[in-house]
């Protein structure tokens, strides 16, 4: 039975920054399995050196493969990191192993730039969860964000209060939480921005893809995330298609859990070029690709508080240690990683459900 069985990790065990995370990582990964080093030409606000990892445990042919990712929103990464080092230390422990036939994949920090900096969205401001679209075809519009934008970036907390309410009373509020979050492609400066052309991270999943041959392998694919929906709840979301194979394999694995954004059913909304997309392109009937998102606070909290990241990067980059700054970088932190010890231990009681479950899933 791969389900996890040990005491959990400690909450202290949550990284406080990039540096951390991935040294605890490495430390953790060098005699497990593979690992490989993917490095960035930026560096974090310290100077420091900055890469994603990707780590490769098990049989090289194994036909079923779990793939673990953090980090697709930077500053989530620190959360995402503390799942996948809790789940590297029950393998050290022997408190668990993976089934027969079976594999891991763990990518660390698919976004490292953005775990460094403290912000949701690349180097070049681009919302990874937006960018996996096909770029040779005419890219997605959102009007509902460019009659917001100006609000958004320009206006006092009280005027752009006063303009969401607006829209929300005028189309509802599935339409407000789309116009803000469900992915633009004409505001470089502005939030959720899925870009112009395929991100780096973009072209190493692709690579990670083809190099293990996971078109080929039955997959479980869960992105770590946090941010949105209830206080330390760990919500499934599935955006494979209602009547799909992809959905009806997450729902016999992870059972009525599973809640689908494009039945109303999850906190998030449906959205514009999701890393989903890339996976499902390659997915059998047997396999499933969902987000494991830890809920923090408000869900107007959460677009303020992105919000006034983009409004004090919109000018450059800003100094790293003006008070200002460490404001705006604090309440991320808090809202992506809460501090409080209760909220740690839930994330990582329920990521131990889930991919118990998986493995389960991928056994039978």
């Amino acid at each position: 039975m791969p389900v996890p069985h040990s005491s959990v990790s400690s909450p202290a065990s949550f990284p406080i920054n990039y540096g951390e995370a991935t040294q605890r990582f490495l430390t953790l990964a060098a005699d497990l399995g593979h690992l490989r080093t993917h490095t960035l030409a930026e560096h974090g606000p310290d100077g420091e050196a900055l890469a994603s990892h990707s780590l490769w445990l098990g049989p090289d042919d194994a036909s079923r493969v779990l793939v673990l990712m953090s980090g697709t929103h930077g500053v989530e990464g620190l959360a995402g990191s503390a799942v996948q080092q809790d789940l590297l230390q029950q393998i050290l422990d022997g408190a668990l192993t993976l089934p027969p036939d079976c594999a891991c994949l763990m990518v660390h920090l698919l976004n490292p730039w953005g775990t460094a900096w403290l912000r949701r969205c690349d180097q070049q401001g681009i919302d990874l969860n937006r960018n996996f679209v096909d770029f040779r075809h005419p890219l997605p519009e959102n009007p509902g964000y460019d009659a917001l934008r100006d609000g958004l970036l320009g206006a006092s907390p009280t005027t752009r209060q006063q303009q969401l309410h607006a829209f929300e009373q005028q189309h509802g509020r599935t339409a407000l939480e789309i116009a803000i979050s469900g992915g633009q492609y004409t505001d470089p400066a502005g939030p959720f921005y899925g870009g112009q052309a395929p991100a780096a991270a973009n072209h190493l999943i692709h690579g990670l893809i083809r190099e293990h041959r996971l078109a080929s392998r039955q997959l479980a694919v869960i992105d770590l995330h946090t941010g949105l929906g209830p206080y330390g709840y760990g919500e499934i979301i599935c955006d494979h298609a209602p009547d799909s194979p992809g959905t009806a394999t997450a729902r016999r694995w992870y059972g009525d859990a599973v809640t689908l954004p494009a039945t109303g059913t999850s906190s998030s909304v449906p959205k514009a070029g999701l890393l989903d997309y890339a996976w499902h392109a390659i997915m059998d009937a047997r396999s499933c690709f969902v987000t494991l998102e830890f809920g923090s606070f408000a869900t107007d909290t959460l677009f303020e508080v992105i919000i006034a990241d983009h409004r004090l990067h919109r000018h450059g980059m800003p100094d790293w240690h003006d008070a200002a700054t460490r404001q705006v970088k604090q309440a991320m932190r808090h809202h992506f990683c809460p501090d409080a010890q209760q909220w740690r231990e839930l994330v990582l009681f329920r990521a131990r459900q889930v991919i118990g479950l998986a493995l389960t899933g991928l056994s039978s």
